[in-house]
């Protein structure tokens, strides 16, 4: 696996009942899944011949984020390297405009959106859609909220010049009037074998993925089902190996919209880990090496993921016997990050028959790992 993260810590720990043997190329010996796997090489995954150094003796090679250039991972193609995603489909979440070009072809719901040029391109746009305000996402790099701005007006798309400046391409997007973000994910293995699992709601603060509710709470089964259908339709057309998370916009006149696709485990999925039959890691695990794809089906009525984000007490670990304590049903996954504010450092699950109770034991939790509440 590319990438030393927690989802990289997390699908390793996936793919030990398995007896997978698991190496990982990470940035430093201390990135997350860098301290748990045994068989790590350090190195930059923007250099080709590292990529080739690691590659060498492995099966398969797939990613805990899509920041490898797609220009190496061709090159890594071509000489006989089993990449999954492979570059033609992992090209879709590196590039937004990529992307949205290829949706828009299949017909795939997205919202309106071009590249633009400059702040003056960005008005124009926006006289295009209805007016202000409009999104501006950077095509590539952008995550967690980063590299994306709401603009409501001229003035506001013309101090945004910092990407125009730097060269880098801009997608501008209508700002969809949504109900709530949803999300489907689905799993597809190289002989077309795939799984859907159930469509979840996510509940983001800041720009960046807060609680996760599986299912969502009032979905329309048929919305519901032509989400699952959707996503199912993208992983087979764009050839996705592995796991697939569309991010989506639920409208206010009932529809469903992509917002952003990822190709590895994601933060919508983490709920997986102890709500489903097989979680999206294993499954993850499991279609990239070409075994049957496992269960997704939950094995609750509800489960609530909530992220453990950093805030003002660096060690979290005394909290636990609160936290265990209060609730013996509570699962928590640490990733044996340093403690910053804001910073991502783990997640907690919950499950159960009464969602009003399941989401309050996830909150207390989250919030008691990060100080927030003291009883």
């Amino acid at each position: 696996m590319v990438g030393g993260g927690q989802l990289a810590r997390m699908t390793h720990e996936a793919g030990i009942p398995l007896g997978i043997r698991f190496r990982l190329l990470s940035d430093t010996p201390q990135d997350s899944a860098a301290q748990v796997v045994q068989d790590v090489v350090v190195g930059d995954y923007r250099d080709l011949d590292t990529l080739r150094g690691f590659a060498r003796g492995c099966d398969v090679i797939t990613f805990d984020h899509e920041h490898v250039p797609t220009e190496h991972l061709r090159a890594l193609e071509a000489e006989g390297v089993a990449v999954r995603p492979g570059p033609d489909a992992l090209v879709h979440a590196q590039d937004k405009g990529v992307m949205r070009a290829r949706l828009t072809e299949l017909g795939v719901p997205c919202p309106r959106h071009r590249i633009v040029a400059d702040p003056a391109d960005v008005e124009r746009f926006a006289a295009e859609v209805g007016g202000f305000p409009v999104v501006l996402k950077t095509v590539r790099g952008g995550y967690d909220g980063k590299g994306v701005w709401v603009v409501d007006s001229a003035a506001e798309a013309a101090a945004t010049t910092a990407p125009f400046l730097a060269g880098v391409a801009v997608l501008a997007e209508e700002k969809v009037a949504f109900t709530r973000e949803l999300a489907a994910n689905v799993v597809r293995s190289p002989h077309g074998q795939a799984v859907a699992y159930p469509v979840v709601e996510s509940v983001q603060v800041d720009g960046v993925c807060d609680t996760v509710i599986a299912p969502a709470p009032g979905l329309a089964d048929e919305l519901g089902l032509a989400a699952q259908q959707l996503a199912l339709r993208v992983a087979k057309e764009l050839g996705v190996v592995g796991h697939l998370a569309v991010e989506l916009f639920e409208t206010v006149d009932g529809r469903v919209l992509v917002n952003e696709l990822a190709m590895r485990p994601h933060n919508s999925g983490h709920w997986t880990q102890d709500g489903a039959v097989t979680s999206q890691f294993a499954n993850h695990v499991r279609a990239v090496l070409d075994l049957p794809l496992g269960d997704p089906r939950p094995r609750a009525p509800w489960t609530v993921m909530a992220n453990v984000l950093g805030g003002d007490f660096p060690d979290m670990y005394p909290a636990y016997l609160h936290c265990m304590a209060h609730d013996p049903r509570l699962k928590i996954h640490m990733y044996g990050k340093d403690v910053k504010p804001g910073r991502k450092v783990g997640h907690v699950n919950t499950y159960g028959d009464d969602l009003a109770d399941v989401r309050e034991r996830a909150r207390h939790a989250a919030d008691y790992l990060r100080g927030v509440i003291t009883e």
